[in-house]
């Protein structure tokens, strides 16, 4: 499944968490660029789900990434950036399922 990271400068270990529930970045997004906040945003081809980092976005940005995900049908998932929280957030969504979690088998 591919996902789309909206929001932190620094991913640290992220990917790593990601790789766990079976995900790969497709896309990065900041968020801090201007133009994030003006403009209608679309989500690239092939984005199985969307995850905002709100401790690193602003209410603007985050509000159009929300509406992408949802014109597209696509599930989104809001957390702040730490790998507890972004473990619990991708485990209560329903969306994912942790590879590495015997439930999952």
């Amino acid at each position: 499944m591919d996902a789309v990271l909206v929001g932190a400068d620094r991913l640290g270990n992220i990917p790593e968490v990601l790789a766990e529930f079976g995900l790969k970045i497709r896309h990065h997004i900041t968020g801090r660029d201007p133009k994030h906040q003006r403009q209608a945003q679309r989500l690239p081809g092939g984005t199985d789900v969307v995850i905002l980092f709100t401790d690193f976005l602003g209410h603007n940005v985050m509000k159009a990434y929300r509406d992408a995900a949802r014109d597209s049908g696509v599930p989104v998932v809001a957390c702040r950036r730490s790998v507890c929280a972004l473990k619990t957030a991708l485990e209560g969504c329903g969306a994912v399922k942790c590879a590495a979690c015997p439930r999952a088998k």
